[in-house]
């Protein structure tokens, strides 16, 4: 039993233990004639139930305590990061489908093809993931579409013109 617990048993009446880490007591939060608190521990998390409905936030509250009372470490300091989600191979599978859907996409316009809109979507849905790839390998600044590309070549154009 850890102190977190033990500090709330000590606040509640007619504690019963019921198994193994496991109480039934009166709720704080309302006026209870028969035991409705149900409390336990579970992976060093205290778990409070009342089963007439009050939330656990008033039941800490009627007992002078908060959810930090409850938790020595903060939440989340079990859990291992994982810098990389998706294997290598599959970032790779990805890149070469994804391109090969640009490549397809490019040969078309350039054949002056109508593109509609489902194909634009395709293409920046294209983008996005091949964006997304990258920034899982190797975060660099991303390209956010043809805008960008045409911008700078409008620049040059005008750069020309002028010179």
């Amino acid at each position: 039993m850890t102190m977190a617990i033990d500090n709330i048993l000590n606040r509640l009446d007619r504690v019963k233990e019921t198994g193994r880490g496991k109480y039934l007591a009166c709720c704080p939060a309302h006026e209870d004639r028969s035991p409705s608190l149900s409390i336990g521990e579970d992976d060093g998390r205290v778990l409070l139930h009342c089963f007439a409905g009050c939330d656990p936030e008033s039941v800490l509250d009627a007992i002078g305590l908060t959810f930090s009372d409850l938790y020595p470490e903060p939440l989340g300091h079990h859990f291992k990061s994982s810098p990389m989600r998706t294997s290598p191979r599959e970032i790779l599978a990805s890149l070469d489908h994804e391109s090969l859907v640009v490549a397809l996409i490019g040969a078309d316009f350039i054949r002056r093809k109508s593109l509609d809109q489902e194909t634009w979507s395709r293409l920046a849905k294209s983008v996005n993931r091949i964006n997304s790839a990258r920034a899982q390998v190797a975060p660099l600044k991303q390209w956010h579409g043809p805008q960008q590309a045409t911008s700078k070549t409008s620049d040059r154009s005008e750069a020309r013109e002028s010179a």
